[in-house]
């Protein structure tokens, strides 16, 4: 674990040694909180997992449901959420769980726990990754590296037989790579799989799921299917017309595939770097009823102002401690937290 998620970690037993989340709970005007998830896999990550922070095990997911819902907080969808939100006396306090991009762990793993447990959640679909089309490029960065004792990227070379070397050249090409407009950045993706003989379309195919797959998430009522972009572009890095592509056009696939139209929407990766008020204009005239980020915090009544800027919290696979859920439910703190480091 690196510097920045050890600190994390000392902020998070800070926490919750303080009780500050409970007392946060009880007095803040925060009224509810949106999760989100990526990846839920029962098997422990490889000591090069920098993805690692995308995945949660299957009883962490199964605890954070219990445990929301033993503080006294009701789990809602989104539309009820931003119902919530516009009342204008306080309520029962809520959560939102939402996933991200569509992973077949997803149904393999989340969805039983979801049923079971009679969850309700969003999925936000990236449609362009279930045709196979797109590219993982985070994951295939990882996987590239860790299987090699040396990469290359262009003219330069990276040692990557320890642990250490694996981190460096994987921290030194993923924000040159989050940097780079994104034809460039996949040019570059696609010339450093190449060169190291990696299948991108398969490795698509195997990590996200396929239509037919993802139907049963669309035909459960405890499912709301969202909207994702088709590519999984961070759409701050597009040209206007493009940007605004991605999202119509995800928007109008679901639409044609499941009879509805999806009204809400996730913004690729999600944080300042990928969307601003430029997206969250485009988000708007769309006619989305929300479209969430990445930003960290907990939902206030001022949100049903800003319907398409929504913040949320992330349920970081490095943090799966039961008692940090406590402080992953108190969406106040992740403000406080968010406007320290802003």
């Amino acid at each position: 674990m690196g510097l920045k998620y050890t600190a994390i970690r000392t902020v998070f037993e800070a926490l919750w040694l303080s009780r500050l989340p409970a007392l946060a709970r009880a007095f803040s005007l925060c009224r509810g909180v949106i999760f989100t998830l990526h990846r839920v896999l029962p098997d422990a990550p490889a000591p090069f997992s920098p993805n690692a922070i995308l995945q949660v095990r299957p009883d962490f997911l199964d605890y954070c449901i219990e445990r929301i819902r033993a503080l006294d907080i009701d789990i809602v969808t989104l539309d009820e959420a931003m119902e919530r939100l516009a009342e204008p006396e306080a309520g029962r306090r809520f959560a939102v769980f939402t996933f991200d991009d569509a992973y077949r762990d997803n149904l393999e793993y989340a969805l039983p726990i979801l049923r079971r447990q009679a969850c309700p959640f969003t999925l936000y679909v990236p449609t362009g990754l279930v045709d196979g089309e797109g590219e993982l490029w985070w994951q295939a960065l990882e996987d590239i590296i860790a299987a090699n004792d040396e990469v290359a990227a262009g003219n330069e070379r990276f040692a990557t037989a320890t642990l250490a070397g694996k981190r460096q050249a994987f921290d030194t090409l993923y924000w040159r790579m989050r940097k780079m407009p994104e034809p460039d950045r996949l040019e570059l993706l696609h010339r450093f799989a190449a060169g190291h003989g990696f299948d991108l379309a398969g490795q698509c195919r195997r990590l996200i799921m396929d239509w037919a797959q993802l139907r049963q998430f669309a035909d459960d009522p405890l499912c709301t299917i969202g909207a994702h972009t088709v590519k999984h572009y961070e759409l701050a890095k597009l040209a206007l017309d493009h940007a605004r592509e991605e999202i119509v056009h995800s928007v109008e696939i679901l639409a044609a595939r499941f009879g509805r139209r999806p009204r809400h929407f996730s913004y690729p990766l999600g944080g300042p770097l990928s969307a601003g008020e430029r997206e969250f204009d485009l988000a708007r005239e769309v006619g989305l009823a929300t479209a969430v980020t990445t930003r960290p915090g907990g939902l206030y009544p001022h949100h049903v102002e800003t319907p398409m800027a929504l913040p949320r919290v992330s349920l970081n696979g490095l943090f799966q401690e039961r008692r940090y859920v406590d402080v992953f439910a108190s969406g106040a703190v992740f403000t406080w937290l968010g406007r320290m480091n802003g």
